[in-house]
């Protein structure tokens, strides 16, 4: 029963937060976002939509005001080529954000929270080759995480726990896989590797080029999860009587240089593959979704094809957009 909770989404202004403030309003909740910007790409479908700082601890007391759940997305992050480039700014200003938020709605009263953590709190020794194993939850210990970024998601999870053993709150932890959908940065360097290659593809479409770069030989691998499937993992979670970290991805494992491939089918053009020097992170990632599966009795649905045709659409149109109107474009990613 919907009527009347009151929800709160953090990084409502995001990709993921605002598309699940929209999933969550068509549930029935009544839904304020907060975030230091609206939503880039449409209008917000919040009830309520506050512009604060979360790395500010006032500002955090008055998102949480009257405020019965809280689902916090609200991190200061990108792709790899952002994450690789700013740690003392990520680790910073996320540890401030989940800090000040996870106490303001203790002190609040909020009921139930989860957090959005990441893959990226797994050791980066069982992702050194292209064919790994899939990982499980436990794995996350002996701790060794991913970059600033990862570090700082494992101790908000470790804080999470905490406050659920010492006060008694209800708290949710979610380990996002490579989420992409439309409606998310597609240029200027914070995008993710699914937006960074549709937008690359589109350009050569437009400009009869087919050669597009790739950051590395292309064949780290990882898997990627549609942004309908991630909002409905996320709900399907904070629902569950679950309270310790599981992943929320899907499991099928592809290389960056077959991503392109399929990307490049959903466009209709054949493309040149120019392998080049960046960050890749991690030389291998896949998700185990044994403990989604048996604590929802649910897993990702929509096939990586079907998400990458909606994606793709919606960024070349972008695109195409921003070209005839002369915008200049980002030579990051």
């Amino acid at each position: 029963m919907t009527t009347g909770t009151k929800v709160l989404v953090t990084g409502a202004g995001g990709f993921i937060g605002s598309h699940l403030v929209t999933y969550l309003k068509r549930k029935g909740y009544w839904v304020r976002g907060a975030d230091i910007k609206h939503p880039e790409f449409g209008p917000t479908d919040a009830d309520e939509f506050q512009i604060l700082d979360l790395r500010r601890w006032e500002n955090c007391l008055e998102a949480a005001e009257g405020i019965d759940e809280v689902y916090a997305l609200a991190a200061d992050m990108g792709g790899m080529g952002f994450i690789s480039a700013h740690h003392a700014q990520i680790l910073y200003n996320n540890s401030l954000i989940n800090l000040h938020t996870l106490e303001a709605v203790r002190e609040k009263g909020v009921s139930r929270y989860l957090y959005t953590s990441s893959a990226c709190v797994y050791p980066e020794h069982l992702q050194e080759e292209t064919d790994v194993k899939p990982l499980k939850e436990e794995d996350a210990y002996p701790a060794f995480p991913q970059d600033a970024y990862g570090w700082e998601k494992l101790i908000s999870e470790r804080l999470c726990m905490h406050y659920r053993d010492d006060f008694g709150m209800e708290t949710r932890t979610v380990r996002f896989h490579n989420i992409f959908g439309e409606l998310g940065t597609w240029r200027g360097g914070r995008e993710k590797v699914p937006a960074a290659l549709c937008r690359k593809i589109a350009l050569a479409k437009l400009a009869g080029d087919p050669v597009i770069e790739i950051w590395g030989d292309g064949e780290q691998t990882r898997s990627f999860c549609y942004i309908e499937d991630c909002v409905e993992g996320i709900y399907r979670l904070m629902r569950s009587d679950h309270s310790e970290p599981i992943n929320l991805g899907q499991d099928r494992m592809l290389s960056i240089n077959e991503l392109a491939d399929i990307i490049a089918n959903i466009a209709g053009i054949e493309i040149t593959k120019r392998h080049v020097d960046g960050p890749q992170g991690v030389r291998g990632r896949n998700s185990d979704n044994t403990r989604l599966r048996e604590v929802t009795g649910w897993e990702p649905q929509i096939s990586l094809e079907d998400g990458l045709s909606v994606t793709y659409r919606w960024i070349e149109e972008q695109v195409f957009r921003s070209v005839k109107n002369d915008e200049p474009f980002s030579a990051a990613v």
